[in-house]
C-alpha cells in the first residue's frame, strides 16, 4: 500500500469514529456519547470493546478534555432498590476474544464537569487506557437521540 493510500485510510478511520485499533488486539465500535441535556454538567459514553487477543485485558482509565474529570463507572442496586452510580477504581477485565458492552444502566464512561454542551452530531475525543493494549485513542460521536432499550442499544 502507497503512503498516500495509508494516509487516506487512517484519515477514513479517524473520521468513522466508532472504531479504533490499537494494538490490533483491541477494537472500540458503536460508540456514542450523551448527556440529558444541552445544560448537563455530566455526561457519558458507551461502546462495544472487543479484545481479539489471546490474552484478557483490562481497561483501566480514560481521558479526555471533554470534561474536568473522567472516570469508569457503573451501577449498582441497594437494598432499598435504588440505584446507585460509583466509580470502579479496578477498571473493567476484557476477556481474550469477546466483546465486553459499556451500556446505558450498566459500565460505562462518566464525564464530570464537562466543559462544554454535549451538542448532537458533534464528537468527543477520548483515550482509553488498557493494561496491556496502552493507550487507545477514538473520537466518540454524540448521539442525543438514541434510545437506551434492547441487547445492542446501550
Amino acid at each position: 500500500m502507497s503512503l498516500k493510500s495509508n494516509l487516506l485510510t487512517a484519515m477514513i478511520f479517524s473520521a468513522l469514529g466508532s472504531i479504533a485499533v490499537a494494538d490490533s488486539s483491541i477494537k472500540v465500535d458503536d460508540a456514542y456519547a450523551r448527556s440529558s441535556n444541552k445544560h448537563a454538567k455530566a455526561g457519558a459514553a458507551f461502546m462495544m470493546i472487543i479484545n481479539t487477543g489471546e490474552e484478557d485485558d483490562r481497561l483501566i482509565g480514560a481521558i479526555s478534555d471533554a470534561a474536568d474529570r473522567v472516570e469508569l463507572h457503573t451501577h449498582k442496586v441497594d437494598e432499598n432498590g435504588v440505584a446507585k452510580m460509583f466509580h470502579v477504581k479496578e477498571g473493567f477485565v476484557i476477556p481474550a476474544g469477546e466483546t465486553y458492552v459499556l451500556r446505558r444502566g450498566g459500565d460505562h464512561v462518566m464525564f464530570m464537569g464537562l466543559t462544554k454542551p454535549f451538542e448532537q452530531d458533534a464528537t468527543v475525543p477520548v483515550t482509553l487506557v488498557f493494561e496491556q493494549a496502552g493507550e487507545v485513542e477514538i473520537e466518540v460521536p454524540v448521539d442525543l437521540n438514541r434510545k437506551g432499550n434492547g441487547a445492542n442499544s446501550h
